[in-house]
């Protein structure tokens, strides 16, 4: 068996009212990897994963990256790469005018998901 190593993008945009959808692009026990595409004012709530580390690419887009269960924001665009450590609180609200589009990477893939 050939797992595929190389995807396109657009194969796994999904728009969608209210929730953005978690598109997974590809898993293994190593990593899941993930593309998310939020509308302006859409978000992903406040999470931990308790027993691993999510990194975003940002692909297109602007938004306010939640850095804490109090809800502190900073700016987060395209270009950019944010980590999530392990345990660390984080989320984002779409507060541009452009749909945002970036990848998760969770390692591992069974890093867990607590929302606050």
């Amino acid at each position: 068996m050939t797992l595929s190593r190389i995807f396109n993008n657009a194969e796994f945009i999904q728009i969608a009212d209210g929730e953005p959808v978690r598109s997974v692009v590809t898993e293994s026990p190593d990593a899941i990897v993930v593309m998310w595409y939020l509308l302006p004012g859409q978000q992903i709530s406040p999470h931990i994963h308790p027993s691993g580390q999510d990194t975003w690419i940002l692909l297109s887009g602007s938004g306010e990256y939640i850095v804490d269960a109090e809800g502190t924001t900073t700016p987060i665009s395209s270009g950019q790469v944010v980590v999530a450590h392990t345990g660390q609180v984080h989320g984002v609200v779409n507060s541009g005018n452009k749909p945002l589009q970036f990848v998760s990477v969770v390692a591992p893939q069974n890093a867990g998901f607590e929302p606050l």
